[in-house]
């Protein structure tokens, strides 16, 4: 259990996709506004687990959750068969490992989650798509456009655009699965200050392949292996002194 206040809870996960269990029995506390990493060999169920807190895995037949993602203050079970998964995207965001603007202007990217809630007053747009293009540290490099397509912007600007575009709904959770992976390295160092720059307002769990990311911009880092967390660690006794040779090996690169 971690000594910071709780934002979420995981509690005997498991996620099957119809008769392959992907995760098994996971437990893992998610510290509010700080960045949770998970690191782990391709195809060990990161991308797997990350989905499962934005319900993602509700848009194909046959995939079935087992356990709690509680959700604090409220201790809302967020994968509960009677939860809305509209109502979880909403109050937690995800940001892809590729850029995905949508086919629209710059404010109408950003406008998108809250013209879905109904919100269609103009000023009111305005101040929040400011906001959340500033909190994504776009704002100075768009303003005068804001109207021109999302695919007149570079790789690393429609990145953030689609940071901010998670950011304008004011979502409690924000998930990020390798979201430098095809970027170049200014534009990688330019998000990756951006997501430190996040956790003053909103939690974080990030996806990485890239350890040495994980160890820079991370808090706490959970290793996982073949659908299960090995350990779980504040990151700098992760990077530093892993518990379990596994993990050690993996973080050394003498793994496999």
């Amino acid at each position: 259990m971690l000594s910071e206040t709780l934002k979420a809870e995981v509690k005997h996960l498991n996620f099957y996709y119809n008769h392959l269990q992907a995760l098994k029995n996971i437990d893992l506390p998610v510290a509010e506004k700080k960045i949770t990493a998970l690191i782990g060999p391709s195809g060990c169920g990161k991308t797997t687990y990350l989905r499962c807190f934005n319900r993602m895995h509700d848009l194909y037949p046959g995939n079935r959750y087992e356990g709690e993602i509680l959700l604090y203050p409220d201790r809302l079970n967020i994968i509960g068969p009677k939860v809305d998964p509209i109502e979880v995207r909403m109050r937690i965001s995800m940001v892809f490992q590729k850029p995905n603007p949508f086919p629209k202007t710059i404010f109408e990217n950003v406008a998108y989650g809250l013209r879905v809630r109904g919100e269609n007053r103009k000023n009111f747009l305005e101040e929040k798509i400011e906001k959340a293009l500033k909190q994504a540290a776009l704002w100075e490099e768009v303003k005068d456009r804001v109207h021109d397509l999302a695919f007149n912007l570079s790789g690393g600007q429609q990145q953030r655009l689609c940071i901010a575009r998670a950011l304008a709904t004011d979502p409690e959770i924000l998930l990020f699965d390798e979201p430098t992976s095809a970027l170049d390295p200014t534009a990688t160092s330019k998000i990756e200050e951006l997501i430190m720059q996040l956790k003053k307002e909103v939690t974080i769990i990030i996806v990485t392949h890239n350890m040495q990311q994980a160890a820079r911009v991370s808090d706490y880092t959970a290793f996982m292996y073949l659908g299960e967390i090995i350990e779980f660690d504040r990151t700098d006794k992760i990077f530093t002194h892993p518990s379990q040779k596994l993990t050690e090996d993996y973080i050394t690169g003498r793994f496999g």
